[in-house]
């Protein structure tokens, strides 16, 4: 495969991914539930069901990647869950709008992890965008201090840098990671299954959370896991945007939740910043692909 083909095949692979995921909380939220008993229903299905289509796809063909491809897919794995764990407790302990604001910072994350350990050095307008990110975070966080958000959104943040250090490793690798984000919520399930054996199974809806798990969650995460094999760090966060821009409108339209005023400030800073530099990346990412053409002509 070409690298133009491979890097369009990233793109659309990742994109998909993200405007699935942008569904994820909304269904989480109509399932009223108890917070471990959404977890493990959540994690419970998608795990049924990547073992169920990986299984199909090993029995057609013996190219079936692994579930979990090494060492680096344990990692990788464990990370994922740590992340599902996190995520779940910030949209408990936060407002829906925080959540995805803050998880937007995860593109910044992976540019910083990656310059660390990929030596995929940031170019100074990067470094603008990370200090913009950092104003708009402080001034979501900020808002929280005394409302009792302080700790889902500090939860949204490690779900963020769990997320990035995830792509970061599996772009370090090179391995085909497309199941493991799915393996990875065994770690989750088991916590679930432990915590729900004390307070009890308490759910509303379970469909919703069945929708969510066995459908949802594992077509997003197969896409925007396997993102890394073709296109950078930062253009595979850059697609959990989606999320951030289109979470928070389901939300409103389906709960008539409004995000607070320094919360929709943060967040317009996040946003615009990350489209900016997001632009500005797949046009400088267009010129260096045209100069190689033409110095490598096929």
């Amino acid at each position: 495969m070409s690298s133009h083909n491979a890097h369009t095949k990233g793109l659309l692979l990742t994109a998909l991914g993200g405007l699935m995921l942008t569904v994820d909380i909304p269904l989480i939220r109509l399932a009223h539930g108890e917070a471990w008993t959404i977890l493990l229903l959540r994690t419970g299905c998608t795990f049924v069901a990547a073992l169920i289509v990986w299984a199909v796809w090993r029995s057609f063909s013996k190219n079936a990647p692994q579930l979990i491809p090494g060492w680096s897919g344990l990692i990788v794995a464990v990370i994922y869950g740590l992340g599902a764990v996190a995520f779940i407790t910030g949209v408990y302990n936060t407002s829906t709008a925080n959540l995805v604001f803050i998880l937007a910072f995860s593109t910044m994350f992976s540019a910083l992890l990656s310059w660390l350990f990929l030596n995929e050095r940031p170019r100074p307008l990067t470094l603008a965008a990370m200090a913009l990110m950092i104003v708009g975070i402080a001034i979501i966080v900020g808002d929280s201090i005394g409302t009792g958000h302080l700790f889902g959104d500090v939860m949204a943040l490690c779900s963020a840098f769990a997320i990035a250090c995830a792509i970061t490793i599996s772009r370090a690798s090179g391995k085909d990671m497309g199941f493991t984000a799915l393996t990875g919520v065994l770690l989750p399930f088991a916590l679930a299954v432990f915590m729900v054996s004390r307070t009890g199974f308490q759910v509303e809806a379970p469909w919703w959370i069945i929708l969510n798990g066995a459908v949802v969650m594992p077509f997003a995460f197969f896409c925007l896991a396997n993102g890394p094999k073709y296109i950078s760090g930062p253009e595979v966060a850059m697609f959990y945007l989606l999320e951030t821009v289109l979470a928070p409108v389901w939300v409103w339209m389906i709960f008539a939740e409004t995000p607070s005023r320094n919360s929709l400030i943060g967040g317009a800073i996040l946003i615009i910043t990350l489209v900016a530099h997001s632009l500005w990346q797949l046009h400088e990412g267009r010129k260096r692909r045209a100069a190689l053409a033409v110095a490598y002509p096929v």
